[in-house]
């Protein structure tokens, strides 16, 4: 499997500096919910420390985490993409502290300036991919683990 992908790390330096000029701090307790599945994508984060949690609900009264994510790691894309939703939920796992980037003004960046946009877009497309794979990998690991106790 592949290393993960840091947005910020994977970014040209001028481009992750001008990209940086959007940033502010914010932090988020243990157990906070920082978006819901649906809900309106306008901003992202880097994660500077701690761990979050991406949930999907499955039932009223379960959900499941389908990724953790921690320093270094971007949360969010939705807002790269119509409808401009959250496709998870996501959970601050303990002490979170992050950069938070709005959206429009991250666009608006992007548009003034397409190669900082091109690279931004193809590294969050490496992201997912990188995301997507993980993900493959466990489904697999699960159903080995259930044909075995099929056995």
């Amino acid at each position: 499997m592949t290393k993960a992908i840091k947005l910020l790390t994977a970014l040209p330096q001028a481009q992750r500096e001008r990209l940086m000029e959007l940033a502010h701090e914010v932090s988020f307790p243990e157990d906070a919910r920082i978006f819901e599945a649906g809900g309106t994508a306008d901003r992202f984060w880097v994660i500077r420390s701690g761990a979050v949690n991406l949930d999907q609900q499955v039932t009223p009264q379960q959900r499941v985490t389908v990724a953790s994510l921690g320093a270094g790691d971007l949360l969010g894309w939705s807002w790269l993409f119509p409808p401009y939703t959250w496709d998870f939920g996501a959970v601050a796992f303990s002490q979170v502290r992050a950069y938070e980037f709005d959206a429009s003004a991250v666009l608006a960046l992007c548009v003034e300036d397409p190669l900082l946009g091109l690279s931004l877009v193809r590294s969050v497309a490496e992201i997912l991919a990188h995301r997507l794979e993980t993900t493959r990998g466990r489904l697999m690991e699960q159903y080995t683990l259930h044909r075995r106790s099929l056995l």
